[in-house]
């Protein structure tokens, strides 16, 4: 029992010993303020944190329902879940080695071991035969006979073949097992997996993140396509006005041929390029019911009805670039890839100390089944062992030096990470700024070029100029309307890409949003997937 007392006792000196590395939490490169974020600006508050449900923003309730329904039923996102769902098991694996181990045995055997030739080989059968010659011969001297000696031998050999026959071996019992982790192996082992659990956890609102935003992008591409058709059709409308026009001054003669072909030219190009935003809408369409982990031809009842494109009501609140290590969920994920790495130099480390472990077993063991529950056939073992390396060939330096790579690797691209989050919100910035102040010239240039059209016509109709001024008036009108419309697409689009940028979307605004957690945690496991998500309580 000393032996007991001696490992419990440094077992439990040595809980808290767990050798390497510990992880910090590393610092982002400071930066004061956006580069590209005007003071006083508007569109863009510097002080106040982006919207997790920024697509509500837009007060569009068709786009606020595809957004729902994609974080509810994408395949992509519901495929991170379950690989989060896997990562946490791993963790549950990597805390089991910890904990004793208790299993129960039971076994039956035909055995023969083969002892009789072993008796042989040692000799054990003919010194037992000269044994029971001597004992005859003075058996008989004393009585008078020699017949002893024999029956000696016959009795001798026939005990030793009872015993080297084949037996029935009948067995059941507990075995246990404790490794002690005396110097944190299993303990970094746990760390690191929560790490790698966290990372996936983080991968998959990083997953969410990049589809609310593909599937913002996509409304606007539908929403565009349809104004920009419904441009082009106002178009074809005053084109077809000018080719009446042109038809009617030719009737009085008034025009020449060479205009009504102009005018006919010009309305045919403009017809032709309908069908390209008719292919666009479609196309939309279509990738907004894979977004949605739905089958084609799902919305096309419900969206192919033209809507206006989605605007921006309020500003756009972009937050403090220190905040954005903290929103951006590329950036944690990054940040829990350090930690397992950090944790695996810890691991590489323990391996060169010994390893402790309790072991101990309690049976019955019976050659008769009606002996097993007979006390007096139990049998029991119980102790510690010890591994400790001495040569392994170089291979657990090379492990550790692996490890250590691994973990400035790990630094690197966190660091690297952080800068392009970055870089990517002041280009979403500067962006969404510029194009801005595009948007606002193309609507000067739009009114602009409407009255030059007015006042070219209404010359021409009074015979003050030629068509060909009304033409190029005319092709004014039309590119610039296209413009325009493309422009409020590219618009909506940089707010898109801004709050996408900013990491926003995967942070739970209450306690009743779908959005995971912001501590990490993954979306709500969808209800189609429940049967797949459950796991065996053990």
């Amino acid at each position: 029992m000393k032996l007991w007392h001696v490992v419990l006792t440094v077992a439990a000196l040595s809980a808290g010993c767990t050798v390497g590395p510990n992880f910090k939490k590393p610092d982002p490169p400071h930066v004061a303020a956006w580069q590209n974020g005007r003071a006083g600006d508007a569109a863009v508050s510097l002080t106040t944190d982006p919207d997790p449900r920024w697509w509500a923003r837009f007060n569009d309730p068709v786009l606020t329902e595809l957004v729902q329904t994609a974080i509810r039923d994408n395949l992509d996102v519901q495929q991170a879940v379950l690989r989060v769902i896997e990562s946490r098991q791993s963790v549950v694996t990597a805390a089991a080695a910890g904990v004793p181990h208790l299993n129960g045995t039971a076994s039956y055997q035909y055995d023969q071991v083969g002892l009789k030739g072993i008796l042989q080989s040692q000799g054990v059968y003919r010194q037992l035969n000269q044994a029971a010659d001597q004992a005859g011969q003075a058996a008989g001297l004393s009585s008078g006979g020699a017949a002893a000696g024999g029956t000696s031998n016959q009795s001798a050999s026939s005990i030793l073949n009872q015993f080297t026959q084949p037996v029935n071996l009948f067995q059941y019992g507990l075995s246990a097992s404790w490794e002690l982790d005396l110097f944190g192996r299993v303990r970094r082992s746990v760390e690191q997996a929560r790490a790698l659990s966290q990372a996936q956890a983080e991968a998959a609102n990083d997953a969410l993140t990049s589809l609310e935003s593909e599937v913002g992008q996509a409304y606007v591409q539908l929403r565009g396509a349809q104004a920009l058709r419904a441009s082009q059709e106002d178009n074809i409308r005053s084109a077809q006005e000018s080719l009446a026009l042109t038809q009617n001054r030719r009737a009085t003669r008034l025009s020449s041929d060479l205009d009504v072909d102009q005018a006919r030219t010009q309305l045919l190009s403009l017809e032709r390029q309908l069908p390209e935003y008719e292919k666009q809408e479609r196309q939309a369409i279509d990738r907004l019911n894979l977004l949605i982990g739905k089958p084609p031809g799902t919305l096309e009842a419900r969206l192919l009805q033209p809507a206006p494109l989605p605007s921006m009501g309020a500003a756009v609140g972009v937050g403090v670039p220190s905040e954005l290590a903290r929103r951006r969920p590329d950036i944690r994920e990054a940040e829990a890839q350090l930690h397992a790495a950090i944790a695996g130099v810890g691991m590489a480390v323990a391996n060169f100390y010994p390893d402790v472990a309790l072991t101990g077993s309690l049976g019955i063991r019976a050659l008769d089944a009606s002996y097993l529950t007979r006390w007096a056939s139990h049998f029991y073992s119980a102790g510690p062992s010890l591994y400790l390396p001495i040569f392994e060939g170089g291979q657990l330096t090379a492990n550790l030096r692996l490890n250590r790579a691994q973990a400035a690797e790990a630094g690197l691209h966190y660091r690297a990470t952080v800068l392009n989050a970055l870089r990517e919100v002041e280009d979403s910035l500067v962006a969404f700024r510029t194009d801005r102040d595009e948007l606002d010239r193309l609507a000067g240039v739009v009114r602009s070029s409407e009255d030059a059209l007015y006042l070219a016509t209404s010359q021409y109709t009074h015979g003050l100029t030629d068509y060909l001024h009304v033409l190029d008036a005319q092709r004014t009108v039309e590119d610039s309307r296209q413009q325009l419309v493309q422009q409020e697409m590219t618009q909506a689009n940089d707010v898109v890409n801004l709050y996408r940028a900013l990491g926003g979307g995967w942070e739970a605004p209450g306690a009743a949003s779908q959005a995971p957690n912001p501590r990490g945690a993954p979306p709500p496991v969808p209800a189609a997937l429940d049967s797949v998500a459950a796991e065996p309580q053990q």
